[in-house]
């Protein structure tokens, strides 16, 4: 994350140190300060957007790249000549990326609830329901999400991007069943058990008043 409180994260300010340049926030409501940006924004979205739709973030970088082949072959009048032209040069002038990527996506730890499901970006994702009411870390990338209780994997999915989304694994659903007949199984030998503790043993004499007593 970049940052949302004023000041940038540490994470982000270190793979900015690695690029050896650094990252400056733009002031709240004030466009002017990154004109070049928004320039560029809106001729994406009148130029690039309309009539386009998206399966994911992953779908939209494919579109994006294969686009750009085109629109850099228009002259641009801040250039004074066409940007595939300038890209060799601006190549050159660029620092190699460090050998080591930073660290993308979310996580987060949540309690799996007895449902067995996450939530994510307005999706379910099923969880293996042995680890009903343990705490499971969510990690997520643009394409998968993976949950691991205590280390151990315990779901993974391919991300939906598609909101109201259940996203289930069949092995989950019958691991649920499973339990539940272990469930009553064993509440049914309980029972049972119960009944045979307070039941009299066989062949138990049990004295009897005679009825000429009363």
């Amino acid at each position: 994350a970049i940052g949302g409180n004023g000041k940038v994260t540490v994470a982000a300010a270190s793979f900015a140190g690695t690029l050896a340049t650094r990252i400056v926030l733009a002031p709240p409501r004030d466009p002017e300060f990154k004109g070049m940006v928004e320039r560029n924004n809106r001729f994406f979205e009148t130029s690039f957007l309309p009539g386009r739709s998206f399966a994911s973030p992953t779908d939209f970088n494919g579109q994006l790249a294969d686009w750009l082949v085109r629109a850099n072959q228009r002259t641009v009048r801040s250039l004074g000549g066409r940007p595939v032209d300038a890209l060799e040069q601006d190549l050159g002038a660029m620092t190699a990326l460090p050998p080591v990527a930073p660290a993308t996506g979310l996580s987060s730890r949540v309690r799996l609830a007895r449902d067995y499901y996450i939530r994510l970006d307005r999706s379910d994702y099923s969880v293996d329901p042995r680890a009903i009411g343990r705490l499971v870390d969510v990690t997520a990338t643009p394409t998968s999400v993976t949950v691991a209780c205590e280390g151990a994997i315990v779901a993974e999915h391919e991300r939906s991007w598609a909101g109201g989304v259940t996203v289930t694994d069949p092995a989950h659903v019958q691991a649920a069943k499973q339990l539940r007949r272990d469930f009553w199984d064993q509440r049914r030998q309980a029972e049972a058990d119960a009944r045979h503790r307070h039941r009299p043993e066989p062949g138990l004499v049990v004295e009897q008043r005679c009825l000429g007593d009363y």
